[in-house]
């Protein structure tokens, strides 16, 4: 899988805020030229995160582990949902359109992370470098690497992932966890 350069993320970034502004029922500005959608790169099948923050807090984010559509289609997709299916938050509205600042990530496939014990496994751990992805039984949660700039330490950054996949703080920490890792690209506006 190659790498994105920075003006075709940049392409990514305008393609996930048109589609945004498109859902809401106004007109993009600068819409982009079709042929900048063209290149081969944008027809690979990717993981893709799409993360809405408005006045610099979190205001949506979500996405796909597994790319199972092409790179433009799931931006589109998932620029979608994050605006309006993130349950966390209701839906955006036309008003905070100005306010919002769009972020991609585009995710290497997940690769399973062996450890014997917890001080192995935090020892392993890349921070800023790794997502981080925590299944237990029908629990699964994921960290994009931009989430160490909140949760900069190892055990803080487990926990409040252990509880986003509904399990007790220390529950990273529990026999049959399974940790996989990856790395992402990411572009902001």
């Amino acid at each position: 899988m190659s790498d994105l350069s920075a003006s075709q993320g940049e392409i990514l970034v305008r393609v996930a805020r048109q589609t945004i502004t498109s859902l809401l029922g106004l007109a993009p500005e600068n819409a982009l030229d079709p042929a900048a959608l063209s290149a081969p790169l944008f027809q690979e099948k990717r993981g893709v995160f799409v993360t809405l923050h408005k006045n610099g807090e979190l205001r949506g984010c979500i996405g796909s582990l597994i790319g199972s559509e092409s790179l433009l289609e799931g931006i589109r997709h998932q620029a979608e949902n994050a605006a309006f299916h993130d349950p966390r938050f209701p839906g955006l509205q036309a008003e905070e359109l100005a306010d919002i600042q769009v972020e991609i990530s585009i995710l290497t496939a997940p690769a399973p992370l062996s450890f014997t014990d917890p001080a192995e496994l935090v020892a392993k751990l890349r921070p800023h470098i790794d997502g981080v992805l925590l299944s237990s039984g029908s629990h699964q949660a994921t960290f994009l690497p931009q989430v160490w700039d909140q949760l900069p330490e190892p055990e803080d950054f487990l926990g409040q992932l252990a509880m986003k996949a509904g399990l007790p703080r220390e529950g990273w920490r529990h026999q049959g966890v399974e940790i996989s890792t990856y790395q992402v690209q990411h572009f902001d506006e």
